[in-house]
């Protein structure tokens, strides 16, 4: 049977991947390490399972309208209003079945085929597909500053184009946990002041900061971008819902009206209840939040504290979301029973075989050196992984 070239042109998501081959193992009886799942490790906090189960036992449990119930869509506006000074009404507001629904939404609303989107590396794997499949050319830039991720004006200037449709800003950034501050930004927005591209700021781990660290939004810091700006956000990483798939953005009206368009063709409105969780996310008390980027801090420093301490392992210090993701420069060449390690997939492949350790290669973030580790697991197990990992590269010829 014949399948669609766009079907065969992206690849399936390597995270969710790793993350299946994980619990199979433990499923077997293996006792696994697990630095692969992108979220949290704690439970939606109580307030907002109970404001689903209230709205399930209130009848809610028919098609809303696709947009969302006007209380969500009241409840984001009101957010950005407060939070970052941006001024949106609901009808700039979509709601849909996560974040990464949202972005599909807004990439088939606005790109033509051969349309280009510009996406700083290292980067989250599902952007350069979720553009393919909406008929947009992903365009990578990477930054070379020294010590962190993040990029330059130069490096902005030089990669824009004629064809450049668009521009993902991750802040905090999946995979790398780099963040912009306000004056990084500032000088980034003036380089795309006059270009005509759209800004499509990715803001899912807006509230996982760490160090004294404060988020901006590239539109807030430059209001003259707010017109061209479309934010992409969710519930999934701030309160611990990534199963509930609620996601939103905010943009200029006619982005978003055709956005909710597209969407009412492919899923029509995201799951009933789970939008009424997530208005008690977005309005309750914000504790539970404050508490797991305490917890998460921690968990980062034990993870850092233990790679500091490895040989060859080289890490950046992340300002934000809840990834490490170290240089394996050293080990590439090194030799296992099996063969060398060339790639930082073989070193995964390896420290899984070797030491019933799961990470992520780096290779779909845009990167062969370097591994993605998740922290959002318990102090003392991120110790006992760390502890295999080292051991296991210690074997290494």
């Amino acid at each position: 049977m014949k399948l669609s070239q766009r079907s065969q042109s992206i690849k399936p998501s390597i995270t969710l991947a790793l993350a299946a081959k994980a619990q199979a193992m433990r499923a077997d009886g293996v006792k696994v390490v697990n630095f692969a799942a992108g979220e949290p490790s704690n439970d939606t906090p109580e307030r907002i399972k109970q404001a689903a189960i209230g709205a399930l036992n209130r009848g809610m449990t028919k098609y809303t309208e696709v947009r969302g119930i006007a209380p969500l869509r009241e409840a984001v506006a009101e957010k950005y209003r407060r939070e970052q000074g941006l001024d949106y009404d609901k009808d700039q507001v979509l709601v849909s079945c996560g974040g990464k629904h949202s972005l599909y939404n807004v990439f088939q609303a606005v790109l033509d085929v051969g349309d280009e989107v510009l996406i700083p590396a290292p980067y989250w794997v599902s952007y350069r597909d979720i553009v393919v499949l909406c008929g947009g050319v992903p365009r990578f830039v990477e930054s070379h500053a020294p010590g962190k991720f993040h990029l330059t004006p130069d490096e902005l200037k030089s990669a824009l184009g004629t064809r450049t449709r668009a521009v993902v800003l991750n802040s905090p950034n999946n995979p790398t946990g780099a963040a912009y501050g306000r004056d990084e930004l500032l000088s980034l927005s003036r380089v795309l002041e006059p270009y005509d591209c759209l800004i499509i700021s990715d803001d899912v781990y807006e509230k996982i900061v760490y160090d004294g660290f404060t988020f901006h939004n590239i539109a807030a810091v430059n209001p003259k971008l707010k017109e061209r700006t479309v934010i992409v956000n969710s519930a999934s990483k701030t309160y611990a819902m990534t199963g509930w798939r609620i996601g939103y953005c905010l943009g200029p009206g006619p982005i978003i009206a055709a956005a909710g368009k597209i969407q009412s063709q492919n899923t029509s409105n995201p799951t009933s209840f789970a939008q009424a969780a997530a208005v008690e996310a977005l309005q309750g008390p914000q504790d539970d939040v404050q508490q797991m980027v305490r917890e998460l801090q921690v968990r980062r420093d034990t993870l850092l504290r233990c790679f500091e301490a490895m040989d060859g392992m080289e890490c950046v210090r992340p300002e934000g979301a809840f990834y490490l993701f170290p240089s394996i420069r050293a080990f590439l060449g090194r030799k296992t029973k099996k063969g060398k390690i060339e790639s930082a997939c073989d070193l995964t492949e390896y420290l899984l075989e070797e030491a019933q350790v799961v990470a992520v290669p780096g290779e779909d973030f845009g990167s062969a050196d370097h591994i993605r580790f998740t922290y959002t697991i318990p102090p003392e197990e991120i110790e006992q992984g760390c502890d295999r990992i080292e051991a296991a590269l210690a074997k290494l010829g």
